[in-house]
Order: C-alpha cells, then structure tokens, then sequence
C-alpha cells in the first residue's frame, strides 16, 4: 500500500444550547496551537481534544486515524479508551447496586461461588469494592485469551486461581487490571447476560452512546483510529490491532462526542440527555467519594476514579494505554469542566501531560505544585517540577529485592548513588534507573528517557518498608 503524508487536519465542533453558544473560544484555540505543536515533537498522527466548560463542548480532532490511509480524525472517530473503560465497569456495577443485585461490600464469592486464587483467605473474603478500588492485593497486569462470550468465565477459571498474591487486601495500592476483569465477570453473573450485551443495556444504550462498542466487529464499521509506534523518529502502524479481551479493564472504544456526553453525565444528576434516570445523584458522588489514599503519594480512589487536587481544584480521572493508543479523561465537577484526550501514537502520553496540565491552569487556574506526587492512572505520568531533597535519607531501609511475576526490582547503592534495577523474568536486558528521594518513600528518575518518573515505597502495618510501586504497580520485597 502506498504511504500517504501525513499531514495535520483540523476538524472542529462547537455544541451547546443556543443560549450557551460561543462562537469562538480563546482558551481553547490555545490549546488547539499546543496540541499541533505537540504533535510535531513527539510524532503523533492523530489526536481528538475535547473541553466541556460551563455546559459548552468545543472539540476537534487533528492529524490521521492511520498513517497508511490518511482519513482525518475527527470528533466522531472511534478510539479504544482503554482503561477509561474502569469507570464504565463501576458504573454498571452502580446500577446493579442501586437494582439490589449487588452489594460493594459484599464478598466476591457471594455471586461467584467458584471463585479462587492463590490465599484462600482472600479468595473467601476480597469483595466488589476491593476491585473497584484496586485494592484485592493480588498481582494485576495480566489478561486471559479471547474465548468470545466465555472469555471472562475462562479468565477467572484458569489464571486466577494461581495468581501471585503481591500483598494483603488494602495494605499496598496497586493498579489491578485482574480485579476489574473480575467485576466483569461478576457482572455477568448477576445480569445473566455477556458483558458485551450488559455494558449495551446498563450504559451504552440509556446514556445514548451511539459510537461505543466493545469488539473489533463494532470498531471496523466506524472511523477507527489505528494505533501506532513511534521509535528512533519512525512512525509505524501497528499491526495487527487487537482489542482487549477484558470490556471492563479495558475494552470500550467509543468517539469524542461520546465520551464527553459521558463525562456530562458523569457530572450532571444522573439523568441521560433525553431525560432518563440512569442513576441517583448520590450514586454518581459514592463513585466520587475518595475511598482510601494510595500510599506513598497524595493522591485518593473513588470507585474506578483517580482522586487527585491540583491547585484549588479536585480533578477526578482516569487514562488510558492499549496497542498504540493513548488517552485520558478527566472531570472537574466542581467548575463543570471536564478535558477529554485521545491519542494514536505510544508518544501519545507526553502530548496529554502537556495538554491537561496547560488546560487545567488556563481553564481553572490550577497548577501542579513542585515535588506533587503524581500517581498512575492508565498511562505514564511525570512529575511537572521536582526538586529532590538536600537531605537523602539513610538508604539502608530501602535497599533490596522486590518481586512481580513478571519482573523484579532491585534497589542498590552504587558508587554513592541509590538505583532502581528493572529486572525481567526469564532474560530480557535489565534497566538500571538512577534515582533520588523527593519527599518521605518518595524517588524521581533522575536521568535518562523516563527523567521525571515517580516511585513510591509503601510501608507494613510494623512501619517497615515492604513494597515498591513503579507506574502503579507494587512488588513485594524478597529480600
């Protein structure tokens, strides 16, 4: 297939009710300058930005949806969301709780009777909540193969069973895709129905998501936007795109205009555009509510909902990465805003961490503060300004060996200097990170491509260090 040039293409849409039309939109068309700009440093074929401010929503969408076949992105291409899909699981589980088929706080096994993994303890006792919360303590960052309607029934039947406990329930936050495929399962089991058809009937359908799907069946009828790779400044589609095989850890795929249709609802009283009750005002707050802090930072959990303050804001959000895609939502209920991005290339996430951070200060006058711990929420993040500590504190506590499944991390002092070891499982060429503490169980990456990067330990209940978190997910000391 020839390779057409990939050019930037600018499509905008301005919606809202007559009385709120804006013609023109200052701060966005700032923003809109900051995304072409970005997209040229970091080689990003194709993005959609979208801003609700105040009841009105300006979006537009710049570039491709594929590299190879240069159709321009638009507010009404269909992106994979990824991980935002979380909060589409507990949204359905909210409906579920307010029809009295589920209780947050009822065990897993309640509803799935057969359910096991490793420590029986936990497998008797971890509840809904704790997989909303990411809190279930085992590891989190796998997935089963595609067995079509049978897929999560399989996921729960053959891997959990011997997966890794990484700590007890609650003690260390850890992102856990396992724990929402779990919830996805659940779901199914109190609806009667696959997950595909019970996210139609709880969401897609009364909140009037018209571009949403949950298949490459769904996705291949609509303006798909392709995900792509982008290494030693050469962009590539990349094949072949697989959906992911988790709806409720990761499967949605969904347009602009959906997604921040779902953002307004997310911030209204729980009616859908044409009036529906969908859900009670109060449920939209519980998922709100911060449920535990992460330890290590600053920042909270609501139910599938990353809780963090910038400024004099609370921003409630969630990103997103699969197969070259990446992506972010955020709501600020508070000031009615809410700034939806979505990205085509795996460069995509230095694009939304400039994007939002801009957004937030020129909609909101919100601005990260130096040394803010920014914890994982579906995509890689840095840390805006970071000014390590002039005082390291004793390493001693710290120094050891911390185990995944998939990989280990070992914490060593060199040549005066503490670093972080990636180390995979099985081979694989480990990365040493080079590493200063910014604050209290707290490093930053202090050189090299992930320059800025957060890592937290996390403490026992006895106060002594046994957990590390990189991006989100912990590894339990061995050693």
């Amino acid at each position: 297939m020839k390779r057409i040039p990939l050019v930037l293409v600018a499509v905008a849409l301005v919606s809202s009710s007559p009385a709120a039309q804006q013609p023109s939109n200052p701060k966005f068309d700032a923003l809109a300058a900051l995304v072409e700009t970005k997209m040229r440093e970091y080689q990003v074929p194709g993005v959609a930005l979208g801003i609700l401010d105040n009841g009105v929503i300006t979006s537009r969408g710049w570039g491709a949806t594929n590299v190879n076949d240069a159709r321009p992105v638009t507010a009404e291409t269909v992106f994979p969301i990824a991980s935002i899909s979380k909060t589409f699981a507990a949204t359905m589980v909210m409906r579920l709780v307010e029809q009295g088929k589920l209780d947050l706080k009822a065990p897993v096994r309640k509803y799935l009777p057969e359910f096991k993994v490793r420590d029986d303890s936990v497998a008797r006792d971890v509840t809904i909540w704790n997989l909303l919360t990411h809190t279930a303590g085992w590891e989190g960052q796998v997935s089963g193969p595609d067995r079509g309607e049978d897929t999560l029934r399989n996921f729960v039947a053959t891997v959990m069973p011997d997966l890794m406990q990484v700590a007890p329930p609650t003690a260390a936050w850890s992102y856990n895709n396992a724990g929402f495929s779990v919830s996805g399962r659940v779901i199914e089991a109190v609806t009667g129905t696959s997950i595909n058809r019970a996210i139609f009937d709880l969401v897609f359908q009364p909140l009037g998501l018209e571009h949403a799907g949950t298949t490459s069946g769904d996705f291949i009828v609509q303006r798909f936007a392709a995900g792509h790779t982008t290494r030693d400044g050469k962009t590539t589609l990349q094949r072949p795109f697989s959906a992911s095989t988790s709806v409720t850890a990761g499967g949605v795929g969904l347009c602009m205009t959906d997604l921040l249709a779902y953002a307004r609802f997310h911030m209204g009283d729980g009616t859908a555009a044409n009036g529906e009750r969908v859900l009670k005002r109060e449920s939209l707050e519980q998922m709100r509510a911060p449920q535990l802090r992460k330890q290590g930072t600053d920042d909270e959990i609501g139910l599938a909902w990353h809780i963090r303050r910038v400024g004099p804001v609370r921003t409630f959000g969630h990103g997103g990465t699969l197969g070259g895609h990446i992506l972010l939502l955020e709501i600020v209920p508070e000031r009615n805003f809410a700034i939806a991005i979505l990205t085509n290339a795996n460069t995509g996430w230095r694009l939304i961490q400039d994007v939002e951070r801009e957004a937030l200060s020129s909609f909101l006058g919100a601005a990260y503060a130096a040394n803010q711990a920014i914890a994982h929420r579906g995509l890689v993040e840095t840390i805006p300004s970071v000014q390590p500590l002039a005082q390291q504190p004793d390493p001693a506590p710290y120094l050891g060996t911390y185990a995944r499944p998939s990989n280990s991390y070992v914490v060593r002092l060199e040549g005066g200097k503490l670093i972080v070891q990636d180390r995979p499982n099985g081979g694989g060429t480990p990365r040493d990170f080079p590493v200063a503490f910014y604050g209290p169980d707290r490093l930053v990456v202090t050189d090299g491509s992930d320059r800025g990067q957060s890592i937290e330990f996390i403490r026992d209940a006895a106060g002594r260090v046994n957990w590390i978190r990189v991006v989100g997910r912990a590894a339990v000391r061995t050693s």
